[in-house]
């Protein structure tokens, strides 16, 4: 997720400009979006939960959790190539530390907090009013909780630590990526079938060896089988951003990924269905295939929309230059408001449906006004949302 000018953008490298991948990175923050607020209607753990929660939608979010992340680490790795070749490494570095830094620090502050406090309302550790509770929060009051806490920013923070990482390694980093690095990307995914698996055996490594010792936590520091696995896309997409051989690889497998994430995709949705059945009577080795096969699973699904956004996503358009600058707030916000619209709506009992269709409204509303009447306008507020500071608002939107 890089932050960058209209037309010098992420994926800008001179005459040529990736608007396939600007387009994938406001398709996978709206499926983030979409994600979160099926999060208050499922029986898995979440800030706030619906009145209406049950495990009727979960097959449809077994399906889309595999690759969510994933993708979203692969897009900010090709970015982070784009715009690294072009700017200084001293330059870079600070620019990142504050333009994603700013970001984490108001977020935890004051965008986040309210997720906090309708949580432990919820759960019956508050009762007092917000205002109250805010200054508890900031100062780390007596909760069953660390706070303050960043919850959905911990993406940010993590982006902003491996792109710090990487800054000091950048001139060498360059150069192989130019020279030994494009030869061993080419040799590793520069064929359909060798895109489709090759690139599957570090990760697959990762989900047997570090899995099953280290759970997801999002706490940066105690977090390791996540990193493994989000550092290495994360690095892997800068070495295959500019590698014509991998994009013509992923262009050519296309149909063969489509038609495997298809009926993978199916054949899984079954194991998933009954997973606790399978895992308590299949051998182990068996239930070891199909952990394996949901890391295939992932990469088909990232392989097939890279694959149908770079054949006919590829080309500009107003909407799209509006949505790359819309998106990196929209993500800040949306899952404040969904947790504070549910909080209030699920007391209403109004209809599962009924109060779907409300809390959708409220958070994609939300995002839209805030934005735009608010964010983009007031010059002060506009790097606190990730937005280059402008004096004065501009009919011409910034990348995100």
């Amino acid at each position: 997720m890089a932050l960058t000018e209209p037309g010098h953008g992420a994926f800008a490298s001179g005459a040529r400009r990736r608007h396939d991948l600007d387009w994938l990175r406001v398709i996978a923050f709206s499926l983030l979006i979409f994600y979160h607020v099926g999060m208050f209607y499922v029986t898995w753990d979440f800030h706030v939960k619906s009145v209406y929660a049950s495990a009727a939608s979960e097959w449809l979010m077994i399906l889309i959790n595999p690759w969510r992340l994933a993708l979203l680490f692969f897009i900010s790795g090709v970015a982070f190539r784009f715009i690294s070749d072009k700017t200084p490494t001293l330059n870079l570095a600070g620019a990142r530390a504050w333009r994603l830094g700013a970001p984490i620090v108001f977020g935890m502050a004051v965008v986040v907090a309210p997720q906090t406090y309708f949580e432990l309302r919820q759960d019956g550790h508050v009762m007092g009013g917000y205002f109250a509770f805010w200054g508890d929060y900031l100062s780390g009051g007596a909760f069953p909780m660390t706070t303050p806490t960043w919850n959905h920013l911990w993406y940010v923070v993590y982006l902003l630590v491996y792109t710090l990482l990487l800054a000091p390694f950048l001139p060498v980093l360059r150069r192989f990526a130019n020279g030994a690095g494009e030869r061993l990307v080419g040799a590793a995914a520069g064929g359909p079938i060798r895109v489709l698996t090759l690139i599957l055996v570090p990760f697959l490594i990762y989900r047997f060896f570090l899995n099953t010792r280290f759970e997801t936590t999002h706490n940066l520091v105690w977090d390791w089988a996540n990193h493994a696995h989000s550092y290495t896309n994360f690095l892997l997409c800068y070495f295959v951003a500019k590698n014509d051989r991998f994009w013509n690889a992923i262009d050519k497998a296309l149909p063969w990924a489509a038609g495997l994430l298809v009926s993978l995709g199916l054949f899984m949705s079954y194991i998933w269905a009954g997973w606790d059945r399978f895992e308590a009577q299949d051998p182990e080795w068996l239930t070891n295939v199909y952990r394996g096969l949901r890391i295939w699973y992932a990469w088909l699904a990232i392989v097939t929309l890279l694959g149908a956004a770079q054949r006919w996503l590829n080309r500009p358009s107003r909407t799209l230059s509006y949505l790359t600058e819309a998106v990196f707030p929209y993500y800040i916000l949306h899952q404040t408001l969904i947790i504070a619209a549910g909080f209030y709506l699920t007391q209403l009992r109004l209809g599962a449906w009924t109060e779907f269709a409300l809390v959708m409204a409220a958070t994609v509303g939300g995002c839209l006004l805030l934005h735009e009447f608010v964010i983009r306008r007031v010059g002060i507020l506009r790097p606190l949302f990730g937005l280059k500071y402008r004096r004065l608002p501009s009919a011409a939107p910034i990348a995100a």
